[in-house]
């Protein structure tokens, strides 16, 4: 019966605060305490990694009471999802009407601005110019004869051999023939534009995209029938490409204009280019509850295109 009695005293809990701080709540509190928070910013077709400061150095671990933060803390980094985009893009299409006749670029071509891409018929806009032309040359020489037609009435009235009223019709002559010049030099003016609106020519220094037309095809500003074409060609600028991403509104406040990171490309998974936060668009998406973050490329890389 003693024995029994010693056994089961030997099964009592020791409750000695030694005893406790020993015991496995001890260690869970340390692994909880010791585990870092982290969060992550992604860029579509790109990793864009930001961070607050160095995420390498030694951290010193301090037992403290665990208490509930905010994930987005210094030295966070946030992921966010979007595409390569050029910030200067442009669907290059003719001003005039007509049928495309000289077309000199294709996809990949690099452009410079005023560059001829493009060329429409053009021979009615030369015939109306031509016409002009010689309209207002006949007007020209119509003020020539009205002011002497007008000179001389007014000599024959001051001897007396002409009456008033001849005076005044030769003025009234010689002002409708000025007001034909001026509407002569407006129809020359006109026919001018309509011949230099038959060009198309580069707007910016960029590469071709796309190629939207072909020769014998019908352009227009803004493609009127089923059977025209408003774009000739599309043209970017390769050195204005950006990131534009989609970061949750409850991460913005980990991110800043100008702020240093990592673009790391679907297409190129072992390579990391340098980016930097260039804008941060002023406007959230209610559906989606994100704002837009445009991350420039700190150096231009040929192999990047845009929509990557």
């Amino acid at each position: 019966m003693e024995a029994k009695n010693a056994d089961l005293a030997a099964l009592r809990i020791n409750r000695s605060p030694e005893a406790t701080e020993a015991g496995p709540a001890g260690r869970a509190r340390r692994w909880l305490l010791i585990g870092l928070p982290t969060a992550a910013i992604l860029v579509v077709g790109a990793v864009f990694v930001i961070t607050g400061g160095a995420l390498s150095a030694a951290l010193p671990v301090r037992l403290t009471p665990a208490t509930m933060v905010s994930p987005m803390r210094a030295g966070a980094v946030l992921v966010a999802s979007g595409y390569v985009v050029a910030q200067r893009k442009a669907a290059v299409a003719s001003k005039g009407t007509g049928r495309l006749v000289y077309l000199g670029v294709v996809e990949g071509d690099r452009v410079r601005a005023g560059q001829v891409i493009a060329r429409i018929e053009d021979a009615d806009v030369k015939a109306q110019l031509a016409q002009a032309q010689a309209n207002l040359q006949v007007s020209r020489a119509e003020l020539h004869d009205a002011q002497r037609s007008l000179a001389r009435e007014r000599l024959l009235a001051d001897s007396g051999a002409s009456s008033q009223a001849s005076v005044d019709a030769a003025e009234a002559r010689y002002e409708r023939v000025k007001a034909s010049i001026a509407a002569a030099e407006a129809a020359v003016l006109a026919a001018q534009v309509s011949l230099e609106n038959t060009v198309i020519s580069a707007p910016f220094d960029g590469t071709v995209l796309t190629k939207n037309a072909d020769v014998g095809e019908v352009v227009a500003p803004l493609a009127g029938g089923a059977f025209s074409k408003s774009a000739v060609v599309t043209i970017a600028d390769l050195g204005s490409l950006q990131v534009e991403a989609d970061v949750a509104e409850s991460n913005l406040e980990a991110i800043s204009g100008g702020q240093p990171g990592e673009i790391v490309l679907d297409a190129y998974p072992d390579e990391r280019y340098p980016g930097v936060v260039a804008k941060i668009v002023p406007t959230a998406d209610r559906a989606k509850a994100t704002v837009q973050v445009k991350v420039a490329f700190r150096s231009y890389d040929a192999r990047v295109l845009p929509e990557m």
